[in-house]
């Protein structure tokens, strides 16, 4: 595919190494279920975002550097070539994935990390949305603790898929990609290069240097940012215990996407309300506040958006008193909301994702 899967250069160019044996088997056994994941939800992502995300996935996989002008003609003989590929893998069943003990199951991200964290690796697998499945296989960095989460932290991805979220909660584990991160950030800084706009983004390039170091601001933000996506994770992980195991089967017997978007971004909304928000004001981290505010998109801002008013309010001067107010309204709105989708989902005799689907239709949930 273009890279070396042994060793290969991550986004600030330094090679690693790892002593794994067999390793390559092991990178092709999860990029193989990568683009059966990919050839299964690829389609379902709209125009824009799909050719987005393909053109980073492109990056990764040829090894090219941010902001590096691509080749057109081969992106292009690239993605048909992808897309063919999808097509041929469209309905295979995800491969097990071999390793020193045996054949693992590809889900089975606990002994499969059993296994690989000998060897400074670190392996992800999980479901994004109702049957959209994601792995990833990279260099394992470093390893925290953080109010009793265990924290891991992986550097350059020998296998990934499509879709790259920089940070993942996984059980009682989080996840945090640097060079998905990075590479996520740095396709926004380019994106936000062809109109130079004004707005929370500018705000944040600002805050770490941009007007006296250029490009090399995206650097200092890449490295303090990654806090922010922690605390979000924490975030979920504390809004996990408030709404229990139940959550996650409700997510998995959704059928519509919008429906589950919107589920999402509610459980997103308390998370933030309980964790994020509230520690990024009480440390007074503006250029994290700013961020954070950039990437306050799409449904989750269409349904709170009392928060950008507040937003407002704090960049005008008020000390963050209405993102307090508006931080507290939401905990408890939020959190009514996902025990009012439970709810809906545990009625007995009842078609559960239809009544689920029917209230996230209503106006009352949208908190101005």
């Amino acid at each position: 595919m273009g890279r070396d899967r042994a060793r290969h250069r991550g986004v600030a160019g330094a090679a690693t190494t790892v002593n794994l044996p067999h390793l390559d088997r092991l990178v092709d056994a999860v990029q193989t279920n990568c683009h059966i994941a990919d050839a299964s939800h690829a389609a379902d992502m709209t125009l824009c975002i799909y050719l987005l995300q393909m053109r980073e996935f492109f990056r990764w996989e040829q090894g090219i550097a941010p902001m590096q002008r691509l080749p057109n003609d081969e992106v292009g003989a690239w993605l048909a070539q992808r897309e063919s590929l999808w097509t041929s893998l469209e309905g295979e069943p995800f491969a097990p994935l071999p390793l020193q003990g045996g054949s693992f199951d590809p889900f089975d991200a606990a002994a499969v990390n059993a296994q690989l964290r000998p060897f400074g690796l670190v392996y992800g697998a999980g479901y994004t949305a109702p049957g959209c499945a994601s792995f990833f296989l990279g260099e394992l960095l470093r390893v925290q603790s953080r109010d009793g989460i265990e924290l891991l932290v992986s550097g350059c991805e020998h296998a990934r898929g499509l879709a790259a979220a920089p940070a993942v909660l996984a059980g009682s584990k989080v996840l945090l990609r640097q060079e998905s991160l990075a590479r996520w950030i740095w396709e926004k800084f380019e994106a936000w290069t062809l109109k130079r706009q004004e707005g929370p983004f500018k705000a944040a390039l600002d805050a770490y240097g941009f007007d006296r170091l250029g490009p090399a601001a995206v650097e200092r933000l890449i490295e303090a940012e990654a806090e922010t996506l922690v605390l979000h994770e924490l975030g979920e992980h504390r809004a996990g215990r408030l709404l229990g195991p139940d959550w996650q089967t409700l997510r998995n017997v959704l059928v519509s996407r919008r429906t589950d978007l919107y589920v999402r971004a509610a459980r997103d909304h308390l998370a933030d309300c309980l964790v994020t928000l509230p520690t990024l004001l009480l440390r007074r981290s503006d250029a994290s506040l700013h961020f954070w505010f950039a990437n306050l998109e799409g449904v989750r801002a269409l349904l709170f958006p009392r928060l950008m008013a507040a937003y407002s309010a704090w960049c005008a001067g008020d000390d963050g008193a209405a993102l307090r107010d508006a931080l507290a309204a939401g905990a408890t709105h939020w959190a009514r909301a996902c025990q009012q989708f439970l709810t809906l989902h545990r009625r007995p005799g009842a078609d559960g994702p239809s009544l689920v689907d029917e209230c996230v239709e209503s106006p009352d949930w949208v908190l101005h």
